[in-house]
């Protein structure tokens, strides 16, 4: 149950479900207060019309994906690649495939080949209300076998479902295996509440992002036409998520080190 609400709830911090829930209180306020319903709807306005600006967006986004920028990485004991980024081979689909965050499984790989460590850890859980699917950990180590991984050199943790059981499930595997150092691999924008968890359980981590959503150049001081400032203020879904994406993770951030976790 304790999963589950950790799901449910934080939806209605989000943009759209605090939206959505200024929306309701407005439609039950509307009779008997009106000025309060007005109220609520022009703060619901307002959260999804700045959540889905251009600018706020990407600066929220960079806020944290430029906490730990790529460098010329060393060598390590093991790659510890973070779940998150499969879909389970379930039909209409053939075999497993990626989503947004898909490219940790390729730069997991890509660091293999390259000999910054002999042994990957994929780890990863599904969540999943109907028991189906294989875990997440699975999907990774048959995708990096047809990179080129060998199975022999891919450690498993199948059964964590959030960051801090990454975390304390990779412990016992390098502990068990006698592995200090690992480049740590998960989305830049993930990195900086994943660093905080390991390094807080004493496991020496070198962050290895990847899945940078906001490029440099879309940074860049320039002047703008009056279009590229009219489609930024325009609300725009894609934005909106990367808001909430961003959100998720200072909520993550927050929630793990009221916990002592981060």
């Amino acid at each position: 149950m304790f999963f589950f609400l950790s799901k449910l709830l934080p939806l209605f911090v989000y943009p759209l479900g605090l939206s959505c829930l200024l929306a309701i209180v407005a439609l039950i306020l509307l009779w008997k207060r009106p000025r309060l319903a007005a109220g609520a709807v022009s703060l619901a306005l307002a959260v999804l019309i700045i959540a889905s600006n251009g600018w706020v967006s990407a600066g929220l986004v960079r806020s944290l994906e430029q906490q730990n920028r790529p460098t010329e990485l060393p060598k390590a004991s093991a790659i510890v690649v973070l779940g998150g980024a499969t879909r389970p081979p379930e039909p209409p689909r053939p075999w497993v495939e990626v989503n947004e965050a898909g490219d940790r499984v390729f730069y997991g790989a890509k660091l293999y080949r390259e000999q910054k460590a002999p042994i990957v850890v994929l780890a990863g859980g599904r969540v999943s209300w109907n028991g189906a699917g294989g875990s997440e950990a699975e999907d990774m180590a048959e995708m990096m076998q047809v990179m080129g991984v060998p199975r022999s050199a891919i450690l498993q943790d199948p059964s964590s479902f959030n960051t801090r059981e990454n975390a304390l499930n990779v412990q016992r595997i390098l502990e068990d295996k006698k592995l200090d150092r690992v480049l740590l691999v998960t989305s830049a924008l993930h990195m900086p509440r994943s660093v905080k968890v390991f390094r807080r359980l004493g496991i020496e981590v070198i962050p290895a992002p990847t899945d940078f959503l906001i490029g440099d150049g879309a940074m860049l001081a320039k002047g703008e036409s009056w279009q590229e400032i009219l489609l930024n203020i325009m609300p725009d879904a894609y934005r909106l998520s990367l808001s909430t994406l961003a959100f998720k993770e200072y909520l993550g951030i927050f929630i793990y080190r009221l916990r002592g976790w981060a």
